[in-house]
């Protein structure tokens, strides 16, 4: 319990941590390319609460607008506009990345991974020229590769803070 009602942190250590914490990347944010997402994964316009198409860009919104709205229990991010994401299924296990997994991240050192709402996946997200996607086994590893018609969860539960870089 905060000492004063008004304050927006319980401590100093809170504040702290949440200016320190990993942000979104800034390549991301900036597009108005968001969506709210329910607990299904079906895609919400941020504006109507409404279904949201993932080819429509009049059900997209910006990044704060889709941030602070209510519908659903979380974000997604439509891709596209050169933003693709590489969709690695069961791959963890209690937060630790497979053998397969941790070879697969080690070509991806620097770029912004996240867990997905599964908690046992990672997207690792990344520039990528629009195409068809793709979903292969890669030494036992589920990869899914999307750069268009499509969206992603973001859940914010950076598992490697990183940045926007060539998939």
């Amino acid at each position: 319990m905060a000492k004063n009602a008004q304050a927006r942190f319980c401590s100093s250590k809170c504040r702290v941590y949440h200016h320190r914490r990993p942000q979104l990347p800034a390549e991301l944010r900036e597009r108005a390319r968001w969506v709210r997402r329910d607990a299904r994964k079906r895609p919400l316009d941020a504006i109507t609460g409404k279904s949201a198409s993932s080819t429509n860009p009049s059900t997209w919104a910006e990044y704060v607008e889709a941030k602070h709205a209510t519908f659903g229990v979380g974000l997604g991010f439509v891709l596209g506009d050169g933003i693709g994401c590489i969709d690695l299924d069961h791959c963890l296990d209690d937060g630790v990345p497979t053998a397969e997994c941790a070879r697969y991240l080690a070509d991806y050192p620097r770029h912004y991974v996240e867990v997905s709402p599964s908690g046992d996946g990672l997207h690792i997200w990344g520039t990528l020229p629009e195409g068809k996607g793709t979903r292969q086994i890669i030494r036992g590893l589920s990869v899914e590769r999307y750069s268009i018609g499509r969206y992603i969860t973001i859940t914010g539960r950076v598992y490697q803070a990183g940045r926007i870089l060539p998939l």
